[in-house]
C-alpha cells in the first residue's frame, strides 16, 4: 500500500512538471509572438503642425472682455506604415499668456490611415470672453508692436489599429505655439513667422 501510494505520487509530480513546463512553453511563445507583433507594428504618435492662420475679429470690451474669430489650420499626419489612428471626442482652442480666448469647440471623429494627412481648420471663437487685464493689455502691446504669440490646443482620445486589432483608448494633448505677424488692421490671413511644429502627449 505504501509503495502505491508512493508510486501514485510520483506520477503526480510528473504531470504536474509537464504541465508547468507547457504552460511555460506557450508564455514563451506569446511572449516572442507579442515582441515581433509590437516590433512590426509598434505605433508612433501622430504629427501636427501648424501651416496656416486667420484672424477675423479680436476686438476688447469693457470690463474687460473680448470677442474673437479665428481660424489655424493644422496639418495632422500618421506616420504609421502599417497602424491607422482613430480620434474622438477631439476639441480644439486658442489661448493667449496661458489663458483660453476662444470656448473649446468640439470636432468630429477621425480616422487617419497608415501614412496618411488631413487638415483640421475650424473656425473658433465667441463673444465677452471674460480676461484678465494682463491679458487685454499683452494683446493691445503685442498688436501695436505687430508680432503676436498664441497656442493652439486640441484634445481627445485616439487608439490605434493594425488589422482587426486594436487598443484601447489613449489621452491625446497637442499644444502649438504659434508666431504671427499681426496688427489692428489684419483681417483674414496673417503670415506665420515660424515653424510650428506641435508637441504631442498620448
Amino acid at each position: 500500500m505504501e509503495f502505491g501510494q508512493k508510486y501514485c505520487w510520483r506520477c503526480g509530480g510528473d504531470a504536474r512538471r509537464a504541465i508547468c513546463g507547457a504552460i511555460f512553453t506557450i508564455l514563451v511563445i506569446l511572449g516572442i509572438i507579442a515582441l515581433i507583433l509590437w516590433l512590426v507594428y509598434r505605433p508612433h504618435k501622430p504629427r501636427l503642425t501648424v501651416v496656416g492662420a486667420a484672424i477675423y475679429d479680436l476686438n476688447f470690451t469693457a470690463p474687460p472682455l473680448i470677442s474673437t474669430s479665428v481660424q489655424f489650420s493644422v496639418l495632422a499626419r500618421n506616420p504609421n506604415r502599417r497602424v491607422s489612428i482613430h480620434y474622438d471626442k477631439l476639441s480644439m482652442y486658442v489661448t493667449y499668456k496661458d489663458q483660453i480666448i476662444t470656448p473649446p469647440l468640439p470636432l468630429p471623429p477621425l480616422r487617419l490611415g497608415h501614412k496618411s494627412t488631413v487638415v483640421i481648420a475650424p473656425v473658433m471663437g465667441g463673444n465677452g470672453i471674460p480676461v484678465s487685464p494682463e491679458v487685454a493689455n499683452g494683446l493691445k502691446n503685442d498688436e501695436a508692436y505687430g508680432v503676436v504669440l498664441m497656442r493652439v490646443v486640441i484634445f481627445g482620445r485616439l487608439r490605434w489599429k493594425a488589422g482587426a486589432i486594436k487598443t484601447g483608448r489613449y489621452g491625446f494633448y497637442a499644444r502649438c505655439d504659434v508666431w504671427l505677424r499681426f496688427n489692428p488692421s489684419s483681417n483674414g490671413q496673417v503670415p506665420l513667422l515660424a515653424p510650428s511644429t506641435c508637441k504631442v502627449d498620448v
